[in-house]
């Protein structure tokens, strides 16, 4: 309890300090208000026995207590915290800290205002919290909605399904794309063409480099809503980086690996070739991986390295062979530069040392 209290003090002071206002709203809410909102999740909620006609559920989270408050009282503004317990009827994972009991600690800033200002105070929150605990190097994820949604457009999913389509897509912290792909295409019926375009966005990762890459996609650039999604994420970005905490914020997961290097090949029958590469780097000293295969795909090589968070593709195909030369892939920003095969492994050492 000694260090459950710690924590929820600093929160609540971080909290305090950005002019919130405290709230308290009850455990136990109409469940047709609460399947409104989560409907799809209804299952996962505690009913309780029929109250003289009244159906009743324990609250699944503290958002929607928060807009019922806000429409009973007639506010339009609000900034408010709020600190209490949430139940969930779903199987307990201890390792993943999953309960069905649990503490949720909200922040929200309700209302309309110009925009991305509180957007960029609400992450300013989450840095100071994160920061304040100690927990180790961390990075936060962000999107928009609107790219989301303009993206599937343009993809051609219906809009029928975006809904079903984006829970699968928020999958993919716990899932492969393979498996998210799969379930896309046998459980909700999308085509695999389809599924492959999704597949060529979702599995990007970056900050603000990525953020002007979209702008320059033609696909993306003829959707009206992604843009306007676009243009608002890279304002965002712009006061992020007055508060500070740009590099902390991003569409990237965490490194789930050391690997510095992976060495790649969009061709057929470059194994040796690859070998050869990867034992170079390894004698430098260099943490490098390849793909188990003889004639691996290079797409599912590249989508590897940005699911893992490995910062530098190695590329040899015939033409490189035949120059003597090498490709250097960011996985980052998707650049690639043509370097000398002789001098391959001091120019990898010195973009390393750099970053």
């Amino acid at each position: 309890m000694v260090v459950r209290e710690k924590i929820l003090d600093m929160v609540i002071r971080c909290f305090k300090r950005h002019g919130a206002k405290g709230l308290d709203t009850p455990a136990i809410e109409l469940k047709e208000m609460l399947t409104e909102k989560y409907e799809e999740h209804s299952g996962l909620m505690y009913d309780l026995e029929d109250q003289g006609g009244e159906l009743l559920s324990l609250r699944y989270d503290l958002t929607v207590p928060f807009a019922r408050y806000l429409a009973m009282n007639k506010l339009k503004k609000m900034k408010r915290y709020q600190v209490g317990k949430v139940w969930r009827r779903e199987s307990p994972t201890i390792v993943q800290g999953r309960y069905r009991e649990f503490c949720q600690c909200d922040f929200d800033i309700a209302g309309q205002y110009d925009p991305m200002i509180p957007d960029a105070e609400c992450l300013k929150i989450m840095y100071e919290i994160l920061s304040g605990l100690q927990l180790g190097d961390f990075l936060i994820k962000v999107n928009d909605r609107r790219i989301v949604d303009g993206m599937f457009a343009v993809c051609g999913v219906p809009e029928s399904k975006f809904r079903t389509i984006c829970t699968s897509v928020d999958k993919l912290d716990k899932m492969s794309w393979k498996d998210v792909r799969q379930e896309m295409v046998a459980q909700k019926g999308l085509t695999p063409e389809v599924a492959d375009r999704i597949g060529d966005y979702v599995q990007c990762h970056g900050g603000v480099s990525l953020v002007e890459q979209m702008f320059q996609d033609p696909r993306i650039s003829h959707s009206k809503q992604a843009l306007e999604g676009l243009k608002d994420l890279k304002l965002l970005f712009e006061y992020l980086t007055l508060f500070g905490i740009d590099d902390k914020i991003s569409g990237e997961k965490v490194r789930t690996t050391e690997t510095q290097v992976f060495v790649a090949t969009p061709q057929k029958n470059f194994l040796r070739e690859r070998l050869k590469l990867i034992s170079e780097l390894w004698d430098a000293g260099i943490k490098a991986e390849m793909l188990y295969k003889n004639n691996p795909k290079l797409l599912a090589q590249l989508h590897y390295c940005e699911n893992s968070g490995i910062p530098l593709v190695v590329i040899i195909g015939e033409q490189e062979q035949k120059e003597g030369v090498i490709k250097l892939r960011s996985v980052a920003t998707r650049e690639e530069e043509t370097i000398k095969r002789e001098n391959f492994v001091a120019e990898i050492q010195k973009r390393l040392s750099q970053s």
